[in-house]
């Protein structure tokens, strides 16, 4: 059973992260950069908040703000949930179904060590599962 640490591990700890006095423009032309669908919100080293596409739907489109206008501390979310590192993948994945979520900042001892995704822990999850069928039908089998 996979834990968060093992999966940043695997994926590596690259953090990406805007300012919150930036404009959403610019953390958009960030998130598309990197490939990534949010980014946290940072200030010197300390989480203020998480900035995603749905904020960028919900709060600045739909709201008919410019992204050219608006800064991201205006539409980010916040406070943001945390995951420790030794929970397991399900406890994680378990957190972002219940609050609704889709990234998790993993902190030990108040340090920021990564960030996974709902789709990290879904991969881990049906890892698990993999190997845990393969087992069983080798135990069967003899």
């Amino acid at each position: 059973m996979h834990n968060i640490r093992q999966i940043l591990e695997q994926k590596g700890g690259e953090i990406w992260s805007v300012r919150p006095d930036e404009f959403v423009i610019e953390a958009v032309r960030e998130m598309a950069r990197h490939g990534v669908g949010a980014m946290l919100v940072m200030t010197d080293g300390e989480i203020k908040g998480m900035f995603s596409e749905r904020d960028y739907a919900r709060k600045v489109i739909l709201a008919d703000k410019s992204s050219r206008e608006t800064r991201v501390e205006e539409v980010m979310s916040a406070p943001v949930l945390t995951i420790d590192p030794r929970a397991t993948a399900e406890e994680g994945l378990a957190l972002m179904t219940r609050k609704r979520i889709r990234h998790l900042p993993v902190v030990e001892n108040g340090g920021l060590l990564g960030l996974v995704s709902i789709g990290d822990l879904v991969n881990a999850v049906l890892g698990d599962q993999k190997l845990l069928i393969e087992q069983l039908e080798s135990y069967v089998r003899g």
